[in-house]
């Protein structure tokens, strides 16, 4: 019976999934139909495992890579799904008008009519002729109507929006950024007169993008904030140590990229209309020390890892820890910018704290990686947590998009260099698969009796890969309630709590995996 049922579950998802992703649904369609011939033999229950694993890999990999198009007004700024159809890209003309006024729909036959501030506009399935405001108008592509909804070609918004809206509409076409009106939000970009040296980007309204570094590199996304190039594609500076930043636009996106010498990191001020980019005046290779709630630890032998990342050997206390929790970011890294004063990294320390907490009062050890503002890399990440051996590996990250909790265990890939108890360095959480996703699908069992929307998804995240213990990643998004209070000591604690019930509910067996 259940074999069945999850059988016909998943024929129903693959037909809510239809309308965005088409060739995820004619991929999969087969592998269904043949589970639920069987759903009554013993052949389906053998079947199911790698069919839940394909279909949550397919959609991971759809979802990463589905295309959007991004709309900036005075009245809403907002992201939209585009679908492929016919060689075009469309998206639902509805859902383009519905933030921007009021708008109502109706459906006879092939006549599909939106009415938008009083006025029609009529659409026929097939046809690239449309009635507005009754002129007649020619798209570069037919009118699609599909169970109801109506899609348009992505190409022709900055043709309809103008004489359905009354005024202007600039279409970005290559990147699929449509902006209403005068919204554009532009800069500028100089060095400051200052030691270390620092490049000051003035925006000409508050902006809030996602940051993420590496050495050498900044970049900032802007996926909410209409931003427009600041009249060319590359930007020279005269400074060694911050040479050269780049302006590009992509997939509903504008990113920058500011280029230096050393590691980069970046500030806000002024309300959110300056972004300061400043380096060290020296770059100084120094080891992060990790600090623990016992005291006077002594050093341990230091794991392998990679040759050409091998950081120094780093302290760590000679305690046998059930958990070990990894803040994200740190230090210079600051993560994804929450708000004009909120960073990534910051929240995640305070998750972080709030689940030793939690874990220590049931009774079960826990290690924080950082408990302090300060950088560690991923092969540090994964050097210490492999040298503790604890029962289980925590990652936490935050983000401002989506809702709820997302739940990630590792995609890795084929192992290529396994010699003996020498593990290919990527792909050492193999062994660990299966423990880490039952505690994952456990854990958001309990997010659920929490009202906590969670998912479950797959994906080929660092240092997971490399943790040769039971290992998820734990990413916050805003509650239901809204993003002010994705940093509530509320929430945190209802996450918090959740996780501690679903690892001590499965303590027996992570512990029997040491």
């Amino acid at each position: 019976m259940v074999p069945g049922f999850i059988c016909g579950l998943l024929a129903y998802q693959l037909r809510v999934f239809k309308w965005f992703y088409p060739s995820l649904v004619k991929n999969l369609h087969d592998f269904i139909a043949v589970a639920a011939e069987f759903r009554d033999r013993r052949i389906c229950s053998r079947l199911l495992p790698g069919l839940l694993l394909m279909f949550c890999i397919l959609f991971s990999g759809y979802a990463a890579n589905e295309k959007h198009v991004s709309i900036y007004s005075n009245v809403a700024n907002y992201s939209l799904p585009v679908v492929d159809r016919e060689g075009h890209e469309y998206v639902g003309l509805l859902e383009v008008l519905d933030p921007l006024g009021g708008v109502s729909v109706q459906t006879q036959n092939s006549r599909w009519t939106i009415r938008y501030n009083g006025a029609n506009s009529e659409f026929f399935d097939g046809k690239t002729q449309v009635r507005i405001k009754n002129t007649k108008i020619e798209m570069p592509a037919p009118f699609i109507l599909e169970n109801g909804r109506g899609i348009v070609p992505v190409s022709a918004l900055s043709i309809l929006l103008p004489r359905i809206l009354g005024g202007p509409v600039t279409l970005h076409d290559s990147s699929r950024r449509l902006f209403v009106g005068g919204v554009a939000v532009h800069f500028t970009a100089q060095m400051g007169k200052t030691d270390p040296p620092s490049l000051i980007i003035n925006f000409s309204n508050p902006v809030n993008p996602m940051i993420s570094t590496e050495p050498g590199k900044l970049v900032m996304i802007f996926t909410r904030d209409p931003l427009v190039a600041p009249g060319t594609q590359s930007l020279s500076f005269d400074s060694k140590e911050i040479p050269s930043a780049t302006y590009e636009e992509n997939n509903g996106s504008a990113l920058v990229t500011v280029n230096g010498t050393n590691s980069l990191f970046a500030s806000f001020s002024n309300g959110g209309r300056t972004i300061t980019i400043t380096t060290p005046k020296q770059a100084v290779a120094a080891s992060p020390q990790v600090t623990t709630s016992t005291p006077n630890p002594s050093a341990l032998p230091a794991a392998a890892a990679p040759a050409s990342s091998t950081p120094a050997p780093l302290p760590l206390p000679p305690v046998r820890y059930f958990a070990v929790i990894d803040a994200s970011h740190g230090g210079d890294e600051r993560g994804a910018a929450l708000s004009d004063r909120l960073a990534e990294k910051d929240v995640t320390l305070a998750v972080a704290r709030r689940l030793r907490f939690d874990l220590q009062a049931q009774g079960m050890p826990a290690l924080l990686l950082r408990d302090g503002d300060n950088s560690l890399t991923l092969d540090q990440r994964a050097q210490l947590t492999n040298r503790a051996h604890p029962a289980i590996y925590i990652s936490i990250h935050v983000s401002s998009q989506g809702t709820g909790v997302r739940l990630y265990t590792s995609l890795v890939p084929a192992a290529e260099n396994n010699l003996g108890i020498f593990l290919d360095w990527n792909s050492a959480q193999t062994a660990y698969l299966p423990i880490s996703r039952a505690l994952a699908t456990n854990l958001g069992g309990e997010l659920d009796k929490k009202r906590i929307t969670a998912r479950i998804l797959l994906a080929p995240i660092r240092p997971l890969n490399n943790i040769t213990r039971p290992a998820i990643a734990i990413e916050l998004a805003p509650p239901s309630t809204g993003l002010a209070n994705l940093n509530s000591p509320a929430y945190h604690e209802l996450v918090s709590s959740s996780v501690a019930t679903a690892l001590l509910s499965m303590r027996s067996q992570l512990e029997a995996g040491r």
